[in-house]
């Protein structure tokens, strides 16, 4: 559809408004003046509420229209348009230059579309959340909201805001709530299977109850996790290093709360005071190819570090894929607050 079809001045009535909504089968139109500069956006529930309020159907769509929109800018990626469209439950959003000009119409199912990719995704999201109690007495730890909505959400979405739609998400504690929140994925435009663990496997263990081993690299990633990482970028990087596993590994400073002695043979060679001290930890967001499976045949229980360094042990090359971007692994209560503050924005 040309897009150009549900520009409309101002003077336009809320009838004729209602014609091109329904015509357009896009559920928006947009209130211009002739220089096409954006003035507002009008939809069927605009339209309701319109009507709610009092107003007939041959007054002016200025009564009713959205005069505040929110807009992307011409010069935003696509994967920063969907991901502010799927923050924002939005399915389609006009495009505006630096004076407010009408340039585009953009519409999420057509981005997901485009950018989509056959890679698996599968989250593992069956913990118990332990360390968290009370908050995960009653509810799954990828379940907690943080920004207005569950952290698996968040998760998901970003996936599918890089092209990412097939997911198997692993559960155990509490399954129920998750498999009824997210379905089959309908509603957020992917595809969801789920494997479930009659007793907790670990977070490597449980990728042997996959009901099928994926053609190409899969993203293993822990359910609990809030990040802006560039899964795309994470994918072209494994390729390129032509790495049978990657990790994904944060920076982590500690300070040493005491004075640190360095002695040989007795003797103090030197003294520092609370050293900090610099590390590269596991960010719980892996990239493995379909070969790495064979090492979980006749393993039980198995974490993704000792999986790691079997694979190390047996000659595989694994990469690690440094991330600078905002990342929280929901582990305390702590970092729950934390990020309920910090990190809304990101998912």
């Amino acid at each position: 559809m040309d897009w150009r079809q549900i520009l409309m001045p101002p003077e336009t009535t809320v009838l004729n408004a209602l014609q091109v909504i329904d015509s357009g089968a896009v559920q928006i139109a947009l209130v211009v003046d002739e220089n096409q500069k954006l003035l507002g956006t009008v939809t069927d529930g605009d339209i309701r509420r319109g009507i709610l309020a009092g107003y007939p159907l041959d007054v002016s769509v200025k009564k009713v229209m959205n005069s505040s929109p929110v807009v992307a800018k011409a010069d935003q990626s696509s994967e920063a348009i969907a991901e502010q469209m799927q923050a924002l439950e939005l399915l389609q959003l006009p495009v505006v230059n630096e004076s407010g000009k009408v340039i585009a119409v953009r519409f999420l199912k057509d981005i997901l579309k485009k950018t989509q990719s056959n890679n698996l995704v599968v989250l593992m999201a069956g913990g118990f959340g332990t360390r968290l109690k009370p908050l995960t007495n009653d509810c799954p730890k990828p379940m907690l909201h943080v920004g207005g909505k569950p952290i698996l959400h968040g998760i998901v979405e970003r996936f599918a805001s890089h092209g990412f739609t097939k997911f198997v998400i692993s559960v155990h504690y509490k399954a129920q709530q998750i498999t009824e929140y997210f379905g089959n994925g309908a509603r957020f435009g992917v595809d969801i299977s789920y494997i479930h663990e009659k007793e907790a496997l670990g977070t490597a263990g449980a990728l042997k109850l996959l009901p099928e081993i994926p053609k190409e690299p899969f993203f293993v990633m822990n359910g609990d996790l809030i990040t802006s990482v560039n899964f795309k970028q994470l994918l072209a990087f494994h390729n390129q290093q032509a790495a049978e596993a990657t990790m994904c590994v944060q920076p982590y400073d500690f300070k040493i709360p005491f004075g640190v002695v360095n002695v040989e043979e007795n003797s103090i060679q030197r003294v520092e005071e609370k050293p900090l001290k610099s590390f590269l930890v596991n960010a719980g967001i892996y990239v493995l190819d379909p070969c790495t499976l064979e090492c979980l045949e006749n393993r039980t229980r198995l974490e993704m570090p000792d999986f790691f360094n079997i694979l190390i042990d047996q000659g595989s090359k694994a990469a690690a894929f440094a991330i600078h971007e905002k990342w929280l692994d929901i582990g305390r209560p702590e970092d729950f607050v934390k990020a309920s503050h910090a990190f809304s924005a990101v998912i």
